[in-house]
């Protein structure tokens, strides 16, 4: 086998895995929106920190820091790996400012293995120094195919070396122990030749071994690339009320580690009745087993076929976002209502514009962007009042001062935000409890997770009645955004549809 040969092989594998790989890269936690945003603040400065993964690992991940305020003098990044803490990860890397952004920094770090990281932020100022650490989750998508100049380029190299090889060989045999300045004869250049010949063979079997091994080294990614769980999810009547049950049947399961809840609940659970995004439901069903789980639907949403997403969080910290379809029945008579008072849901389309009447006479107000364009970065601001016109008295709601879920009308893309961005509180929370030592346990053997304390800041921090969300829309399309807030003891959600470019 020529090495031309082998390289155009080799390109023509990596090209088919890519194009399946694609397709899993929809399969991410976070449907289809692998950026991770976080709003907050790093000790006295507010920090939003962008951070864009690697679709290949080991890979590059591009950190954005933006720090609207205060007299900043040096911001620094560094990769923390779950189980290793900052004892076992590299030194942090400085972020340099952006030309043409004050107020922007930027660096690039390595994600070395799959698996759950947080990225530490540094800030350094006149104010002193605040961390903050923004978990992240490692994951290949993809696989990065071979340009074309460059499978030429090494085919090219790989023939010179071939024939450089049996020159040497030949060489070797015809001249090696010849005195200097003697020709060599008929019968050396005889050898020389045999000696070549046995040589062809030797060197194909040996880049036959190095296409076997390329192939198991592609093979061994290819089964790292990452896949959402799969699950069975089916809802039925029992007991006269509607009962949805979620399976998770992959095998790799149990190669995770144990859940642990985040805003006090072990799944949230979105639903999304297709085609028309018509009903919508936030949900958190209770674990059943290791595998199973299940809840009594609202009476109030309407049959129909609904799109599944189940956010949870293991002890690592990586989160995963289950997905899959359901048909509902229709709800019988005197069906019971939600069983869990933080279920919630509307029935009902999106606002076309920029306000939305709430069940209770209040209204949200949506103060967008003149233009939203994928890939650029904004802040999804909503402002809630009473029927009286006044800013509307905000509660927490599990935890935060608003929830939000934006779906792309495909499917292809659904994230779950909060103010503080998407990452996950408990996740947040538990690297910061590793990194000071603290893994006490309770008697079920369950981790002790503490109660984040900045998330919660974010209600005591923002203007009444108003609630945002940092974020980027991954590609162009139609997009429908639900805005939860609590007022008076109960959820209110907002819909709103917005046309991507």
């Amino acid at each position: 086998m020529s090495a031309a040969i082998l390289v155009r092989r080799m390109g023509r594998r990596l090209a088919a895995t890519a194009g399946a790989a694609a397709a899993m890269v929809l399969l991410s936690a976070h449907v289809g929106s692998p950026n991770v945003f976080y709003e907050g603040a790093a000790g006295p400065y507010p920090v939003r920190v962008v951070v864009r993964p690697p679709g290949v690992i080991p890979g590059l991940a591009e950190i954005s820091v933006r720090i609207p305020r205060g007299d900043v003098h040096r911001v620094t990044v560094q990769p923390v790996r779950w189980d290793l803490g900052t004892k076992g990860a590299p030194r942090p890397d400085p972020a340099l400012p952006v030309p043409g952004e004050p107020r922007l920094w930027s660096a690039e770090l390595w994600f070395m293995d799959f698996g759950s990281y947080s990225v530490h932020v540094a800030v350094e100022g006149a104010a002193g120094t605040g961390t903050v650490i923004v978990p992240v989750p490692a994951v290949a998508t993809q696989t990065l195919g071979m340009k074309r100049g460059m499978a030429l380029g090494l085919a090219g190299l790989g023939v010179f070396l071939f024939v450089g090889a049996l020159t040497i060989v030949g060489a070797a045999v015809r001249e090696s122990v010849l005195p200097p300045g003697e020709v060599p004869d008929a019968r050396r250049r005889r050898r020389s030749w045999i000696a070549r010949a046995v040589a062809v063979p030797v060197l194909a079997l040996a880049l036959l071994g190095g296409s076997r091994w390329w192939e198991a080294e592609d093979r061994a990614y290819a089964g790292n690339l990452y896949q959402a769980p799969e699950t069975e999810a089916t809802a039925a009547v029992e007991g006269g009320r509607r009962v949805l049950n979620l399976a998770i049947t992959d095998s790799s399961w149990g190669r995770f580690s144990p859940l642990l809840p985040d805003h006090g609940k072990l799944m949230h659970m979105f639903l999304i009745r297709e085609p028309a995004m018509d009903a919508f439901a936030h949900v958190h069903p209770v674990r059943a087993d290791g595998r199973n789980f299940g809840l009594a639907l609202p009476a109030e949403l309407p049959a129909g076929t609904y799109r599944l997403y189940a956010d949870v969080v293991h002890e690592s910290g990586f989160p995963q976002t289950l997905v899959d379809t359901v048909v509902i029945p229709a709800a019988p008579a005197r069906s019971p209502g939600a069983v869990d008072g933080d279920d919630s849901w509307r029935v009902g389309g999106g606002e076309a514009g920029t306000a939305a009447r709430l069940e209770d006479g209040s209204t949200m107000t949506w103060e967008r962007d003149a233009q939203l364009a994928a890939g650029r970065e904004t802040t999804l601001r909503f402002r809630v009042a009473d029927p009286a016109g006044a800013p509307a008295a905000l509660q927490p709601y599990m935890g935060m001062l608003s929830h939000a879920a934006v779906a792309r009308d495909d499917g292809s893309v659904f994230v779950h935000l909060h103010p503080a961005g998407s990452v996950s509180a408990t996740a947040q929370q538990l690297f910061a409890q590793r990194e000071r030592g603290d893994t006490t346990r309770a008697a079920d053997g369950s981790l002790v997770v503490r109660a984040p304390q900045d998330h919660a800041m974010h209600a005591a921090g923002a203007q009444p009645g108003v609630v945002s969300f940092p974020y980027e829309f991954p590609k162009p399309g139609r997009y429908r955004i639900w805005v939860q807030v609590k007022r008076d003891g109960r959820v209110l959600t907002g819909a709103f549809d917005a046309d991507v470019r």
